[in-house]
């Protein structure tokens, strides 16, 4: 390559980014998001609905997530050897489509094979689990990992980020719009019933998330940076070399943390509003939407700052600090004062907003220009989110039946496994991502953070 190429390649990924390559690349984790979405909200709610125990679906759950988190590191390091970002994320949304209405449109092989059995029909639903989620690692890691081959500039990485959460919230609030009027329309009564439902949730959520995913290939480029800042090329950086940092480590426990309040919390809110509080059956759509306007608006309006690692870890802690105090007013909650959660819903989505946002970012910040080893940053802590994610709803789940309501005495309220998941445990993962981003030092390399993310 020559010296004018060198120039020009810098020239062209130091640069701030422009709006619509930033928006463009924010719509290709549509698919990923909106099945992710009905995944976490109504996954548990629905296997126990058809009929399955609370411990069967969580092993569903848990397939899925050991699937996906082999996967990740899997798909990563082929990322990091061969490239093509584009094909791996078409190959996997394409899987991510055919799979997902066959995990929520009924036991395919029990209608089949003409079995009732339990543990056949758990055995096909974590199949089909298993399969979902290995398309939706595929997915996740390339377009992840495309962050920091799109741009070396950290500020429009962070913009990248911020517009792929706003995405994010699009399509949560999306699947609920859908699932409000199909919980409306369609009544629920029967086991059949409910999967008629559900059905329909997964068709229409698939046909958006493809039409987003479809602009996205049109629309982005496929990255194809080899140069450095300095024309320096780029050569495959063995795991040994994260290994050896320990910002990969606190950036690694403050991403597992940041997952497991957003995915633990998501799972329990539609039992929670329901059993719990005992609210109306539109709120196990209505709170999860009002979280994600909240999320969508914090987002947006995160990507007109000019980032700083400082910040980051600002930004960071109020979100954690937030989420403790939702997870404390949470606990306390009562049927009398179930109107309540929709003011705590309105907070809920801010922390969100603001750990994501900040804490997907950390990732670019360790990454840096160490471009060749970008997938299998994103996918080994991809591989501990989903890790720990599934063993937590697992446990959590399979004590549903050993003590649904605790009475704790003096009070009103029932203390239950699933006032846990929502409260106590993002609450306190939380305050342990306070205190693990206390110890992190990020060494500021870019002089283009002095820049607004968007321009």
């Amino acid at each position: 390559m020559s010296n004018i190429d060198i120039i020009e390649a810098d020239d062209t990924h130091t640069k701030i980014l422009g709006r619509w390559p930033i928006f463009y690349y924010g719509m290709g984790h549509m698919l990923n998001d909106i099945t992710a979405a009905c995944w976490f909200t109504y996954l548990l709610l629905f296997l126990t609905d058809i009929g399955l125990s609370p411990r069967d679906a969580a092993t569903v759950m848990l397939s899925g997530q050991v699937a996906d988190g082999f996967a990740t590191i899997f798909v990563g390091e082929l990322i990091d050897r061969f490239g093509h970002f584009k094909i791996w994320h078409g190959a996997g949304s394409l899987l991510v489509a055919i799979s997902f209405s066959s995990v929520f449109g009924g036991c395919l092989p029990c209608t089949m094979f003409s079995s009732n059995s339990a543990t056949f029909e758990t055995v096909s639903y974590s199949v089909f689990a298993a399969i979902f989620n290995v398309g939706w690692a595929a997915t996740q890691v390339s377009h992840m990992s495309m962050v920091s081959c799109i741009t070396l500039n950290s500020t429009s990485r962070v913009a990248l980020a911020s517009c792929r959460n706003a995405f994010t919230m699009v399509a949560n609030l999306g699947l609920y719009a859908v699932a409000l009027l199909i919980f409306s329309v369609i009544s629920g009564k029967t086991h059949a019933d409910v999967q008629h439902q559900y059905r329909w949730i997964a068709y229409v959520s698939i046909f958006i998330g493809c039409c987003f995913v479809g602009v996205f290939h049109l629309a982005t480029k496929e990255p194809r940076l080899k140069v450095g800042v300095h024309g320096k090329v780029h050569a495959r950086i063995s795991w040994d070399y994260w290994f050896k940092r320990i910002l990969y480590y606190q950036v690694a426990l403050v991403y597992v943390l940041t997952r497991l309040v957003l995915n633990v919390s998501q799972a329990y809110l539609a039992f929670f509003v329901i059993n719990d509080l005992q609210m109306a059956q539109s709120a196990k759509a209505l709170v999860p939407a009002l979280i994600y306007i909240c999320s969508f608006i914090v987002s947006v309006a995160l990507q007109e700052i000019a980032w700083t690692g400082r910040l980051l870890k600002a930004y960071f802690s109020a979100g954690c600090i937030l989420w403790i105090f939702c997870g404390a007013v949470i606990l306390l909650l009562t049927t009398n004062t179930s109107y309540a959660m929709y003011i705590v819903s309105v907070f809920i989505g801010i922390a969100n907003a603001l750990m994501v946002v900040t804490g997907v970012s950390m990732q670019n910040f360790l990454i840096g220009e160490n471009l060749n080893g970008c997938a299998f940053v994103v996918g080994s802590l991809s591989f501990l989110d989903k890790i720990s994610c599934g063993l937590a709803l697992y446990f959590l789940q399979s004590n549903q039946n050993l003590s649904p309501q605790l009475q704790v005495q003096g009070t009103d309220f029932p203390f239950s496994v699933t006032r846990l998941g929502l409260g106590l445990l993002p609450a306190f993962c939380a305050l342990v991502g306070v205190l693990v981003t206390c110890t992190m030092d990020f060494h500021n390399p870019s002089e283009s953070l002095t820049a607004p993310l968007l321009v």
